[in-house]
């Protein structure tokens, strides 16, 4: 077999890997000029780096759980199968030759550590290296609902949720307030279901496994950027300024809360203003001029607790935002020019109903669609000085349906 400059081949394979964002794995040996050929004998691991040429003098023992490394050595084509701890690794020959070897470190935790790479060779013979894998910090990206009750059930998604028999997992909320561990009801790598402790505060709730401590993406009981809570910030001035409740049909999150109701036809056939929206107009209400907050838009996330009580099965929620001296009309909501975010939680499962409040959230940057779902482009600065939400078309045909729909706590903040 034609022997390869080790560099050069690396460097070669790296431009590949960026250029397809990362190693997809995908068969595609009939575009490289040498094809893999298996071949026998004994692999021979001279040292392990990162995938980078800047860092390819950089020689590692260990490596975090579905990075990308680089095996450098001899004969390493007669690797089969390749396994870290116990943990099988996927191998792809387009990404394998004589001399390297591309590999990720596989996704999932170890259950039998004894850190060292295993591979299992053509004669079924297996050559043992020392390597470490890394096991991450919690990922705390999200929680149910960020405005959960004191002493109700809330969930934390994110990943590497580790409830090591040593080291239980631990969750301390802002103010250095402990969640008891009776209070920790169950515990995966992807979720953590817990009871909110009483005199929980605002702020970020931090995660600790026998890995580390991190803290959260996103604060709990967050009233920055403040938009519309129903109690203090209204949308009075507009066509509709939206009914608000406070117990019925459900108990509010935070006071008051906007209220949708009515039916809804699953054609796109006509709409409901009256039960199914509410204009925020900003020279109308008294809100300053300009926009509605200050967060860089491609970094910026709308948010707000929504309940649905009774099952909602068509058209969109249209989250439309318009500029501070907009009043006086409704045409923006169809005139096929003004952008917006559209949402539409039961497409996938044909309805939508929540078990109490949840939090939604919305990268501004996708409020780039008109209301039949076609993309035009998100709007620039200077343009959000106003907000509509609506309950109405989208492009997408469900089924007829007589929905309850509470929201609240309307709030944009930066995304972390």
């Amino acid at each position: 077999m034609k022997l390869l400059d080790i560099n050069k081949w690396g460097r070669w394979l790296l431009v590949i890997l960026v250029t397809t964002m990362g190693i997809t794995f995908q068969s595609c040996e009939e575009e490289y000029p040498d094809a893999y050929e298996a071949t026998d004998g004994r692999p021979e691991v001279f040292y392990v780096r990162m995938p980078a040429p800047e860092s390819a003098d950089s020689l590692i023992t260990a490596a975090f759980m579905e990075s990308t490394i680089v095996l450098v050595g001899n004969n390493l084509t007669s690797i089969r199968e390749m396994y870290f701890n116990d943990q099988k690794a996927i191998l792809n020959s387009s990404f394998v030759t004589s001399n390297t070897l591309f590999v990720n470190v596989p996704k999932n935790i170890p259950e039998d550590v004894t850190n060292k790479i295993y591979m299992v060779t053509t004669a079924s013979d297996t050559v043992a290296y020392d390597f470490s894998v890394l096991v991450p910090a919690p990922a705390v990206n999200r929680i149910s609902n960020e405005y959960t009750f004191d002493n109700d059930e809330a969930v934390l998604y994110g990943d590497y949720f580790i409830d090591d028999p040593n080291e239980p997992l631990a969750i301390t909320m802002a103010g250095n307030l402990s969640v008891p561990s009776e209070n920790i009801l169950s515990v995966e790598k992807t979720q953590v279901r817990f009871i909110v402790p009483e005199g929980a505060q605002k702020g970020y709730i931090n995660v600790t496994s026998i890995y580390g401590t991190s803290r959260s993406k996103f604060q709990f009981r967050d009233d920055r950027g403040m938009i519309l809570d129903w109690d203090n910030l209204n949308a009075n001035g507009g066509w509709r300024a939206g009914v608000l409740r406070e117990e019925d049909p459900v108990e509010g999150i935070d006071g008051k809360y906007v209220y949708f109701s009515g039916n809804i036809p699953g054609d796109l056939s006509d709409w409901n203003e009256d039960g199914f929206s509410f204009n925020l107009w900003g020279t109308a209400n008294g809100r300053p001029a300009g926009d509605l907050f200050d967060v860089d838009l491609d970094n910026a996330l709308l948010k707000f607790e929504i309940n649905v009580p009774e099952a909602w099965s068509g058209n969109a929620l249209q989250m439309i935002f318009t500029p501070h001296s907009t009043g006086g009309t409704n045409s923006y909501i169809a005139d096929g020019v003004t952008p917006r975010g559209l949402w539409y939680p039961w497409k996938d499962e044909g309805s939508y109903q929540t078990d109490g409040w949840v939090t939604v959230s919305f990268p501004l940057k996708d409020f780039k669609y008109d209301h039949t779902g076609r993309e035009i482009g998100a709007a620039g600065p200077g343009n959000y000085g106003g907000l509509t939400f609506f309950v109405y078309g989208g492009g997408i045909e469900g089924a007829p349906s007589s929905p309850k729909i509470a929201i609240d706590n309307i709030r944009v903040v930066p995304a972390e």
